[in-house]
């Protein structure tokens, strides 16, 4: 862009170079200007760039493809044949045939050594005691089951940028706290100090408050790098350069949740992913018995066979007998097979028992991961009135303070320490503020929400 600045501007002349730099001066701020990111965007890119989720939506294709496979098994299959063949002599016609090598469809013999033969049959499932409905109806389910994938993989992975949003807020107000305690400390420094050249304090007194300066500046370089650290997971998150600069929307309020334990975990149970994707393992099972259970039955067809011979490739010169066609129907029974399929069909339907298990099992842990994210949301909520109050407190508690060590009636510890309990105050309510915001997206979750609400 330097190059092209200058290379036009010889042309311009001076004013001509002015404009340019203006203009270039305007490009290269809107391209280091980003906007800050919303959870919403965050959210949006994070669903668009996760394999996991990319995975799940090929599953849904790969099952797809399945069910159209089980939809063949119910429609008659067509098959050709064609064959050349040539013998080492040639077969007389009479009450001696010669037996050939390859059986021919209405030949015996023949007096060529070239020989042709095109053959088709259709076949028709007409009854399989059941085991094309049920394999295509396992194989639907199976479409549906992958879909309840992609929803969970959708809802875990919304869950994951959320708190990773509001790790960043954390930190940054952590950080927030740490630079204003630094700033009070080197405000109390600069007043140690006075009084110490007004002989009013001692070299102890200095000393103590250049320590605590030091030791707020060393917490908030570690709160700087933990601002850091959770942008660069978040980065990796989202499936970007872990060193990608970006600020957040600060969204880290107080927001009453409006439902109570018990609309809460019946949401859950209604729409949960995972308990519709145990239900379907059910279902799926289920299936599984009719398939077993279909050994049982005879499997019934219907085929026609069309064949067509010739001492010529083209199959023109006919024989004798050289066009045959037949239809036939054809009922096949396994009279006894040591109890494999009753076997089968046991092994069946414990399964079955087992997907019901799973399933109350299922939603036993949703009841209380449910129950816990409540709690957790609650005890975050009290602990946010109790930081409130504590941050008013420890601010009164340090002005009384410094009026006081101003005066020479309180000593500078005193004033250490109530700089110390109002930077624990603010850290507190920050903490509490987050821990709600993360334990409300936990619930949420829990409850199978998606965000942001539809």
């Amino acid at each position: 862009m330097k190059r092209v600045k200058y290379f036009v501007a010889s042309f311009l002349g001076p004013i001509g170079f002015v404009v340019l730099s203006i203009f270039y001066g305007s490009w290269a701020l809107a391209q280091e200007t980003q906007e800050p990111l919303t959870l919403e965007d965050s959210v949006k890119i994070a669903i668009e760039r996760n394999l996991t989720i990319h995975s799940a939506v090929e599953a849904v294709v790969g099952s797809e493809y399945k069910h159209k496979e089980t939809i063949t098994n119910l429609l008659p299959s067509w098959t050709g044949q064609y064959t050349m063949g040539r013998y080492n002599g040639h077969a007389l016609v009479g009450p001696v045939p010669i037996v050939l090598p390859v059986a021919i469809p209405g030949l015996s013999a023949f007096t060529s050594r070239d020989v042709s033969g095109l053959s088709t049959s259709v076949n028709q499932p007409l009854f399989t005691g059941g085991l094309n409905l049920a394999n295509y109806r396992s194989a639907k389910l199976g479409v549906d089951l992958s879909k309840t994938s992609v929803e969970t993989a959708r809802r875990d992975l919304i869950l994951q940028v959320r708190v990773g949003y509001f790790t960043i807020l954390r930190a940054e107000k952590y950080l927030d706290v740490a630079e204003q305690q630094v700033k009070q400390f080197e405000a109390q420094l600069e007043v140690t100090k006075a009084f110490f050249d007004a002989e009013k304090v001692s070299m102890n007194d200095v000393l103590q408050a250049e320590v605590s300066l030091a030791n707020a500046r060393q917490s908030m370089a570690k709160a700087a790098n933990d601002v850091a650290t959770a942008k660069a997971s978040f980065n990796t998150l989202l499936r970007r350069e872990v060193t990608t600069p970006f600020e957040v929307v600060d969204i880290l309020a107080y927001k009453a949740f409006p439902f109570s334990y018990e609309q809460s975990l019946e949401e859950a149970l209604r729409l949960r992913p995972e308990i519709k994707a145990a239900q379907i393992n059910i279902d799926q099972a289920k299936e599984n018995v009719k398939v077993a259970r279909s050994g049982f039955f005879p499997t019934i067809n219907l085929s026609g066979n069309y064949s067509r011979s010739s001492d010529m490739w083209t199959l023109q010169k006919d024989f004798k007998l050289d066009n045959i066609w037949s239809i036939q129907a054809s009922a096949t029974f396994t009279l006894w097979n040591w109890g494999n399929t009753a076997f089968k069909v046991g092994e069946s339907k414990v399964k079955v028992t087992q997907a019901e298990d799973s399933k109350n099992q299922l939603i036993d842990s949703i009841t209380l991961e449910v129950r816990d994210a409540y709690l957790n949301m609650l005890l975050a909520e009290k602990n946010i009135r109790t930081a409130e109050t504590a941050i008013a407190q420890a601010e009164e508690n340090l002005r009384m303070f410094e009026e006081r060590y101003k005066y020479q009636v309180a000593t500078q510890t005193d004033v250490i320490i109530a700089v110390t309990f109002l930077a624990q105050a603010r850290t507190n309510y920050y903490s509490a503020l987050s821990d709600f915001n993360i334990a409300q997206a936990q619930l949420e979750r829990a409850m199978g929400r998606m965000y942001p609400q539809s």
